[in-house]
Formats: structure tokens, C-alpha cells, sequence
């Protein structure tokens, strides 16, 4: 793990920010020879959220040489960057090994769990984090978040997609508008629309998205989906027009 704030290695001091700070937000980037998908987007999120959240300007060029210092020399790795706001603006990189893509397909069990600020990708997020250990504990992969009428948001990690056999339906309720979703829907046959549980078996099948990749999805709670290779070969296609960006 390499971890840089400002382009510089850490003194103790400056650790205390986001050791003991609830308030800050970052995104997450898996990056591959030296490049990674929907950069701009990444750089264009972290840009709007500074402002949303402390009214202050982060310049979407610093932040990419603040990431490209912190990767030298090591071409394929995972990527967070973290900003807060102590006093002035603080950006940190963190670097760890590449993530790995789980196995799927995914057992999902549905909570009701409304995500402070959904639209943003802050700190903090103890209540997702609760939820996805409480599935796994109950035997499922993950926690599939709804609000109080059964809508359905997204995973505690990532976006969901439902496929009927002519276009995917992307859930409206609060949540994350996440870097690989913005990246596959465009190149997909998409809809937006809401997604209640109790419309579950009515689709043909449905898949999670992250910076990671693409997992098919098999259950969620007592609703199953058989293997739907039309579905993987059309999303493996999309996924093979995201150009990947050089930092």
C-alpha cells in the first residue's frame, strides 16, 4: 500500500484528518498499465462533490497528477482518492494491489437501508457496510439496498441492473450513479425506471457493476435467475468500447 496527501508521503499529523473526520468523500478506480476507465468522470465527480460539500474549487488537473505520482512505477493497482477539508482543500491517494473481481453469480439479500446523501460517494458508509456483513453472515454475497417502500437503490458496493430480454432497467431510487454505470449504459439498451422487489421475477436476469467489473446476480432473497449468457456476451461487449484513459 502506498498512501500520499498533497503528493507527499504523510506525517503522522495529517493522518489525523481522515482518521478521525467523518466528513470527506473520494472514488475508486481500478487502474491497468498506467490507464483507467472513465477518468474524466472520476475527476469530474470529485470536482462537483468538493463543491457540493465545502463550496470550494479542486482542480480536476492536480488531482490527476496527485494520482499519476502516487501510481509510478506501479502500472496496475486499485486507486482511492480521498478529499477533505481541514482547512484548505486535502486530496489523498491511496494505492493497494489490484481488486479482484468476485466469482458470482451473486446471492443478494434485500434491507431496507437509506443511504445519507445516495448521490454522493462520501465517508462513512457504516451502514452499508453493516448490512453487506449481516448478509454475508446469513449466507448471501451481499446486501441489496431498497427504501421504505421496497424500492430498490443499489448493492452496498455497487450499481444493479435488471434485463428482461430487450433492454436493461437501471433502478431510480436514491443512489450512487456509479463510474461503470454512467460508462455501460450509453452503450447498452437502457431505461431508467423504479424497481419495486415485488417486480423481481418478472426479469430474465440481472447483474452488479463497479469499478471492478460486471458480476452476474443468481438470487436475490428467494428470487432466482438462471445463467443468461445473451446478457453477459452484450454487457462484455459494451465493456470492450470503454476506452481506457492514460492518467
Amino acid at each position: 500500500m502506498r498512501v500520499e496527501i498533497d503528493g507527499r508521503e504523510p506525517e503522522i499529523g495529517q493522518l489525523y484528518v481522515p482518521l478521525l473526520s467523518g466528513d470527506g468523500h473520494f472514488t475508486a478506480m481500478q487502474v491497468r498499465g498506467g490507464r483507467v476507465r472513465g477518468l474524466d468522470l472520476h475527476l469530474s465527480r470529485l470536482s462537483a462533490t468538493a463543491r457540493e460539500l465545502f463550496a470550494a474549487d479542486l482542480d480536476p488537473a492536480l488531482v490527476r497528477a496527485r494520482i499519476r505520482h502516487a501510481i509510478r512505477g506501479v502500472p496496475d493497482c486499485a486507486v482511492r482518492v480521498y478529499v477533505y477539508h481541514p482547512d484548505d482543500l486535502m486530496v489523498m491517494v491511496v494505492v493497494r494491489p489490484p481488486s479482484v473481481l468476485p466469482a458470482g453469480p451473486l446471492a443478494l439479500r434485500s434491507v431496507r437501508y437509506e443511504r445519507p446523501a445516495a448521490h454522493l460517494k462520501h465517508v462513512g458508509g457504516f451502514g452499508q457496510g453493516y448490512h453487506r456483513r449481516r448478509a454475508v453472515a446469513e449466507g448471501f454475497d451481499d446486501a441489496l439496498l431498497t427504501d421504505h417502500t421496497g424500492a430498490i437503490e443499489e448493492t452496498s458496493a455497487a450499481n444493479i441492473g435488471f434485463f428482461d430480454g430487450a433492454a436493461v432497467t437501471w433502478p431510480t431510487a436514491p443512489h450512487l450513479a456509479g463510474i461503470a454505470m454512467l460508462l455501460l449504459a450509453p452503450r447498452l439498451p437502457s431505461r431508467r425506471a423504479p424497481v419495486l422487489l415485488g417486480d423481481l421475477p418478472s426479469f430474465r436476469s440481472a447483474f452488479a457493476c463497479n469499478s471492478i467489473g460486471i458480476t452476474p446476480v443468481g438470487r436475490v432473497d428467494d428470487v432466482s435467475y438462471a445463467p443468461d449468457p445473451d446478457l453477459m456476451s452484450m454487457l462484455a461487449a459494451a465493456e470492450a468500447e470503454i476506452p481506457w484513459d492514460a492518467i
